[in-house]
């Protein structure tokens, strides 16, 4: 089983660019939502639903998957929203229902909302990691019972989340248990909440905090949705290791007065401010 769309080069940075302008027509919307977190993650869910993730399709409704993808962060959903209307999973005008009463579409991933499309729910940060660690398990041991190929379990964490003690109590066991077919993307916009990860809880080393749990351990540029999924693709996925993908990225991407502004992580665009970012968007 393949990814039905393989893409690459402009065409997957439209697909990118697109998916911020929804974004911020979503959020402008709603006068809610999580903008700088939302565009940071635009490359790596274009690179991985784009071109990584193994699944086939015959309509929107009708998804199988080989592989799977859990947002850990969860608030990062309206990112995952708008990817969802990029694959035309999603109407454009149900994304401007976004966090409406009875919408589909809350402010985190509800599987309930979203059955064929959303793995697990996830909001309380520190859960996404533990939980695709045991599915990464279970596609290990399916595999190995029933002589199929594994599937493989890719899982996006914040960067501040990782301030969760649960994540790493998860690594270590997916080191324990060699789940190598886990790969863990940390969103590394060095942003959290209203401030920069520095001053709340400093991260780094967080590429040696990693390998000495046992991970293999990768960086690249989290903005580039053809580097990532590059990276994702030369993997070995049977050398009995976790992998780690830290993936560098700019909070607020692709619109000049969102990049790297702490505010940006739970503000939304004004009229006036909506119509340049879609300008800036479509020139770049």
């Amino acid at each position: 089983m393949e990814n039905p769309f393989k893409q690459s080069g402009d065409a997957l940075h439209r697909r990118a660019q697109e998916i911020r302008k929804k974004i911020c027509v979503m959020n402008a919307t709603a006068k809610s939502g999580h903008t700088g977190g939302d565009m940071s993650e635009a490359d790596i869910l274009a690179a991985l639903y784009f071109h990584v993730l193994r699944y086939e399709t015959d309509a929107a409704s009708s998804v199988r998957w080989h592989d799977e993808f859990i947002l850990s962060k969860g608030h990062g959903v309206g990112g995952l929203y708008a990817c969802f209307a990029e694959l035309g999973w999603l109407k454009d005008d149900e994304l401007l229902t976004y966090l409406k009463d009875d919408s589909r579409l809350p402010g985190h991933p509800v599987r309930q909302k979203l059955p064929t499309w959303v793995t697990v729910n996830t909001g309380g940060l520190g859960h996404g990691l533990p939980i695709a660690a045991g599915l990464a398990m279970a596609k290990q041991r399916h595999a190995a019972q029933y002589e199929g190929p594994t599937g493989r379990v890719f899982v996006l964490t914040g960067d501040g989340e990782l301030e969760e003690g649960s994540n790493w109590e998860a690594a270590m066991a997916a080191a324990h248990f060699e789940l190598s077919n886990l790969v863990v993307i940390v969103d590394r916009n060095r942003l959290q909440l209203a401030d920069f990860t520095h001053n709340i809880m400093d991260l780094d080393p967080l590429d040696e905090k990693f390998r000495a749990f046992g991970f293999e351990v990768h960086d690249v540029n989290g903005n580039q949705a053809d580097s990532i999924w590059k990276l994702l693709e030369s993997l070995d996925y049977a050398n009995r290791k976790p992998k780690v993908v830290i993936a560098h990225t700019i909070k607020g991407r692709g619109v000049s007065f969102m990049e790297n502004v702490p505010a940006w992580h739970h503000k939304f665009p004004d009229e006036e401010q909506l119509k340049q970012a879609l300008k800036e968007l479509d020139h770049a």
